[in-house]
C-alpha cells in the first residue's frame, strides 16, 4: 500500500513538472517554475560571470591621473566589434547564460511576456556585450527591453544603458536628448538618477562642454550611493576646474575627496593631496607648512604604493626652493619606486635632463633624454619634440668634447716649461692622494669582509686549501682584479679600456683618431712627470690642426645654441671665442653675421658696431648685401643656398659630375654652418661615385655619415653604407658564355669625352633607328670617367638580339653605323660603371668575336 501511494505521488509530481516546463501555458505553476529557474539557475550563474569579468576589467585598468579621468573605468578602443572573438571569457559566459535564459524560459504568449525574469536576462545580455565593446549588438538588447517590457522595473535602467551605448557609438547629442526626456517624464531612483547624470556628464565632456559636465557630475556625486563613484566624480570635478584655471574650486573638490578617506579608494585621495599641492603657490609664509605636508605624506605607511608620485612632488618642491641636490635625489627615488608608470618616468627623466643641460652636463643630459624617449609613445608631438632635443644634444656633446680636448692640449702646449712641470706635479700629487684614499677604503672593507668570513663555518672549512679551492683567496682575487681593471668583457685585448675610431675632421677633412688606443698606464708612467711631458705635442702643425678643430667646433656650437636652443648668451660666447682665436677665413664672416643677429635680437648696442664691421671689412659679400639692402636680396634669390643647390642638382642630372664636385666644394666653404651644407656634401659624394668609382664613393659616404650623423643626409649615407655598398662591392663578372644568353643586355659605344658632338650625333641616329625598327629600347649617354663616356642602347632580352641589332645598324644602308661597340650583360655593365674596371672586363669576358 505504501509503495502504491509513493508511486502515485511521484507520477503526479512528474506530471505537474512536465506541465510546468511548457512555455506556452499561462498558468501560475508555469510562470513561477520558469521564473525561479531563470533567477536562481541561469541568471544567477550569468551574473556571477558578469561580475567576475567586471572585476577583472577593474583590476587590469590603470587610470592615467596625468589626464582628466574618464567617468567610467573602461579602456575603450576605436574598433567597433560585432562578434565575440577574443573577448573576455567571463562576459562570453554571461552572454551565453542570458541567451539560454531567453531561449529556454521566455514565455511569450499572445505577444506578451509572462516570465518576469526575461527582461533581466536581456539586460544582462546587453551589459555583457557593452563591456565586450560590442556596442551595436548591446544596443539591440536594450532596445528590445524598451519595446517589449514597458512595465518592467528594469525599464529605466535599460534606458540609461542604451544612452551610455549611444555615447560610446559617438552619438553624445542623442544620449543627452534621450536622458533629458527620461528626467522629464519618469521618476528615477537615486542611483539611477546618479548614473544618468554621469552619462550626460561624459557626453558633455566628449563635446568639450566642460562647464555643463561639471554641473552634471556634481549632481551624480550627490545622488550616488557608491562611495567609490563619489570619490571618482569629485576627483574629476577637481581636474575639470583645473582645466578651467579655477584652482580654488578645484581644491574644494579635492578636499571633499580627501574627506572621504577610507570610504573611497586611496588612489583618489593621494592624487587629490598632490593636486592641492600643485595648485598652491609656494611662498615664504607657507614654506614650512608645505614641507610638513609633503613629509607627512612620505612617512605615512599606508602611502607606500604611491611613493613614486609623492617623491616626484617632493623633488619639485626642493627644485623650486633651490635645494638642487635634494631635488635630484628625490627624482631618482621616484624612478626607483615607480609602479610601471611610463608617463611618470618620462617626466622624471625630463626634469633630470633639463637640470643637467642647464648645468652644461651635456652627456648625462643626453642619456636622460634618451630615457625619456623610451618611456614615450612614438609618433606623438611630445616624442618628436624630445627626439629633436636629443638629436641636437648629440651634436652639442660631440663639439663640446672636441673643443674641450683641443683647449686642454693647447693650454698645456702654451705653458712655459717650468709652469708645465708644476702643473703635472700637482696633477700627480692629486692622483696619489686619491689612490691612497681608495686603497685605505678597500683595505678596510676587505679586512672586515675577510675577517668575518674567516670566523664563519665556511671560512674555517676552507683554511689551508689550494688557491682555486679556497673560497676566501679566490674571492679576494676576484675583488682585487675588479678593483684594478673594472668590468671587462671576455675578449681579445681585454686590457684596452677603449677602442678608437678614425673620424674625419670636419674642419680639415683629414682622418683623426678620436681616442688613443693604449693599455692602462703602468704605475711608473702614472706618476711620472716626464711621461706626461712627452705626451704634449711639439709639432706646430699638430697644434695648428687642434686650433682649427677647436674653432670649427666652437662655431658649430654657437649656431646650435642660437638656432636650436635659443640660448643667445651661450651662442654669443662661443662665436666671440672663435673670432678671438684667429680663425681661418671661412669662419670669420659667418661668425660676425650670426653675432650681429644675436646682438640685434637682444637689443645690444654692439649690433650696430658689428653691422658696420661687416659692411666695412667685407663689402663685396652676400652678408654685406643683406645688411645694406635686405629687400633686394629677398627679391632676388639667385644667390640663395637653395637656388644654388637646385642648379647643382640639375647639373648632376646632366652628368656634369666634375663641375658638380667643384661647385659643391665652393658652396660648402661659402655656407659653412648653414643647414644646407650636408645636402651639398651628399650631392658631392654621389658625383664622386659616378665619376671616380666605388672606393672614392665609399670614402665620401663615410665622411657624410660620420660628419653629419644627426642630419637626414648623414642618416641616409649611413643607410647606404649598410645596405647598398655591400651590393655595389661585388667585382666578379657574370659569365657571358653561349650564343644565346638570357637576361638584360646592352650595346655600348665608347667615346672620349672630347668627342661630345660625335657622341650626341650617334645618340640621335640610334634613337631614330629604334623608332624606324619599331623597337622599344632606350638610348642614353653615360659619363664613365674624366676621359671616357658611353652611348648605350638598353633593354635587349638576349645576347643574340643585341648582336643582331649591332649587325643590322652596321650593314643596313640606311644607317651604316660602324662605330666601335660591344655587347654586355646588364649586371656586368653596372660593375664596370661602379668600379671603373672595363680593362678587366675586356681581358676576362670580351672576345674579338663579340666586338665589331
Amino acid at each position: 500500500m505504501k509503495l502504491h501511494i509513493k508511486l502515485l505521488i511521484s507520477a503526479i509530481v512528474g506530471l505537474l513538472m512536465f506541465n510546468a516546463c511548457s512555455v506556452k501555458k499561462d498558468k501560475f505553476i508555469n510562470r513561477n517554475w520558469h521564473a525561479l529557474n531563470t533567477k536562481y539557475n541561469t541568471l544567477y550563474n550569468g551574473n556571477i560571470a558578469f561580475e567576475t569579468g567586471r572585476q577583472e576589467l577593474n583590476n587590469s585598468y590603470r587610470d592615467d591621473f596625468w589626464e582628466v579621468l574618464p567617468i567610467e573605468r573602461l579602456e575603450v578602443t576605436d574598433e567597433i566589434k560585432l562578434d565575440s572573438e577574443d573577448n573576455n571569457p567571463n562576459f562570453v559566459i554571461a552572454e551565453e547564460k542570458a541567451t539560454k535564459a531567453i531561449q529556454k524560459h521566455s514565455m511569450v504568449i499572445k505577444d506578451e511576456e509572462h516570465n518576469p525574469q526575461t527582461d533581466e536576462a536581456f539586460l544582462l545580455l546587453g551589459k555583457a556585450r557593452y563591456f565586450d565593446q560590442r556596442y551595436i549588438p548591446a544596443l539591440e538588447s536594450f532596445n528590445y527591453i524598451l519595446r517589449t517590457y514597458r512595465k518592467s522595473d528594469k525599464f529605466n535602467e535599460a534606458r540609461i544603458w542604451r544612452e551610455k551605448t549611444n555615447m560610446r557609438l559617438d552619438n553624445p547629442e542623442l544620449a543627452i536628448k534621450n536622458l533629458k526626456n527620461l528626467f522629464k517624464y519618469d521618476e528615477l531612483k537615486d542611483q539611477e538618477y546618479a548614473d544618468a547624470n554621469a552619462v550626460i556628464a561624459q557626453s558633455y565632456l566628449n563635446l568639450k562642454a566642460i562647464d555643463t559636465a561639471i554641473q552634471k557630475l556634481k549632481i551624480a556625486q550627490s545622488y550616488t550611493k557608491k562611495n567609490e563613484q563619489r570619490g571618482r566624480y569629485l576627483f574629476i570635478i577637481g581636474q575639470l576646474y583645473n582645466q578651467l584655471g579655477l584652482k580654488d574650486s578645484a581644491n574644494y573638490a579635492f578636499d571633499k575627496v580627501i574627506a572621504l578617506n577610507r570610504k573611497s579608494p586611496r588612489v583618489y585621495m593621494i592624487n587629490a593631496h598632490l593636486k592641492i599641492i600643485q595648485n598652491t603657490k609656494l611662498t615664504d609664509s607657507n614654506y614650512e607648512e608645505m614641507f610638513e605636508y609633503l613629509t607627512e605624506l612620505e612617512e605615512n605607511r599606508e602611502n607606500r604604493p604611491f611613493l613614486d608620485k609623492i617623491y616626484r612632488q617632493i623633488a619639485k618642491f626642493h627644485l623650486e626652493t633651490g635645494s638642487d641636490s635634494l631635488a635630484i635625489a628625490y627624482f631618482n627615488k621616484s624612478l626607483r619606486a615607480t609602479q610601471q608608470d611610463r608617463k611618470l618616468n618620462s617626466k622624471n627623466y625630463e626634469n633630470l635632463a633639463e637640470y643637467d643641460f642647464d648645468q652644461n652636463e651635456y652627456k648625462s643630459a643626453g642619456a636622460y633624454y634618451d630615457s625619456v624617449l623610451t618611456n614615450l609613445v612614438e609618433n606623438t608631438r611630445k616624442y618628436r619634440a624630445i627626439k629633436k632635443k636629443f638629436d641636437n644634444l648629440e651634436d652639442v656633446i660631440k663639439y663640446e668634447d672636441i673643443a674641450q680636448y683641443a683647449d686642454s692640449v693647447i693650454t698645456v702646449y702654451e705653458m712655459p716649461e717650468q709652469e708645465r712641470i708644476t702643473y703635472f706635479e700637482e696633477y700627480i700629487a692629486e692622483l696619489q692622494r686619491k689612490a691612497a684614499e681608495l686603497e685605505a677604503e678597500k683595505e678596510k672593507k676587505a679586512s672586515a669582509g675577510f675577517a668575518a668570513f674567516a670566523d664563519s663555518k665556511g671560512g674555517k672549512e676552507n683554511k689551508g686549501k689550494f688557491y682555486f679551492y679556497n673560497i676566501t683567496s679566490l674571492g679576494y682575487g676576484k675583488t682585487d682584479f675588479k678593483t684594478r681593471w673594472g668590468d671587462r668583457e671576455l675578449e681579445d685585448d681585454w686590457r684596452w679600456s677603449d677602442k678608437s675610431k678614425s673620424l674625419p675632421s670636419e674642419a680639415t677633412g683629414d682622418l683623426v683618431v678620436s681616442d688613443s688606443i693604449a693599455a692602462p698606464l703602468t704605475e711608473e708612467e702614472k706618476y711620472s712627470v716626464d711621461f706626461y711631458l712627452e705626451q704634449v705635442p711639439t709639432d706646430v702643425a699638430v697644434v695648428d690642426s687642434l686650433r682649427t678643430e677647436r674653432n670649427f667646433a666652437n662655431y658649430q656650437l654657437g649656431l646650435i645654441y642660437k638656432e636650436k636652443f635659443k640660448e643667445n648668451l651661450l651662442a654669443a660666447g662661443k662665436l666671440e671665442s672663435v673670432l678671438d682665436a684667429d680663425p681661418e677665413e671661412r669662419l670669420i664672416l659667418p661668425s660676425k653675421y650670426n653675432l650681429y643677429k644675436i646682438y640685434e635680437e637682444t637689443g645690444s648696442p654692439l649690433a650696430l658696431d658689428m653691422k658696420q664691421n661687416i659692411i666695412n671689412n667685407h663689402p663685396d659679400t652676400r652678408y654685406a648685401e643683406i645688411l645694406l639692402n635686405p629687400q633686394a636680396v629677398l627679391a632676388n634669390n639667385a644667390d640663395s643656398p637653395d637656388k644654388k643647390y637646385a642648379d647643382l642638382f640639375q647639373l648632376y642630372k646632366e652628368q656634369q659630375f666634375l663641375k658638380v664636385i667643384t661647385l659643391s666644394e665652393e658652396n660648402i666653404n661659402t655656407y659653412t654652418g648653414d643647414p644646407i651644407v650636408p645636402k651639398f656634401e651628399m650631392l658631392k659624394a654621389n658625383a664622386i661615385g659616378r665619376l671616380q668609382g666605388f672606393e672614392p664613393f665609399k670614402e665620401a659616404l663615410n665622411y657624410v655619415a660620420l660628419t653629419y650623423p644627426n642630419n637626414p643626409e648623414g642618416k641616409k649615407a649611413e643607410q647606404m653604407i649598410a645596405e647598398q655598398l655591400p651590393k655595389l662591392a661585388i667585382k666578379e663578372f657574370s659569365p657571358e658564355t653561349g650564343s644565346v644568353g638570357t637576361g638584360n643586355w646592352k650595346v655600348v659605344f665608347p667615346f672620349k669625352n672630347n668627342e661630345g658632338k660625335k657622341a650626341a650625333k650617334l645618340k640621335k641616329r640610334l634613337e631614330e633607328s629604334i623608332v624606324d625598327l619599331k623597337y622599344k629600347n632606350l638610348v642614353s649617354k653615360d659619363i664613365y670617367t674624366l676621359e671616357d663616356q658611353f652611348v648605350v642602347v638598353h633593354g635587349f632580352k638576349s645576347k643574340d638580339f643585341a648582336l643582331g641589332y649591332a649587325e643590322l645598324i652596321k650593314n643596313n644602308r640606311d644607317y651604316r653605323i660602324k662605330d666601335e661597340n660591344f655587347v654586355i650583360l646588364s649586371s656586368n655593365y653596372k660593375i664596370i660603371l661602379v668600379h671603373k674596371n672595363i680593362d678587366d672586363y675586356k681581358s676576362q669576358i670580351l672576345t674579338p668575336k663579340t666586338s665589331n
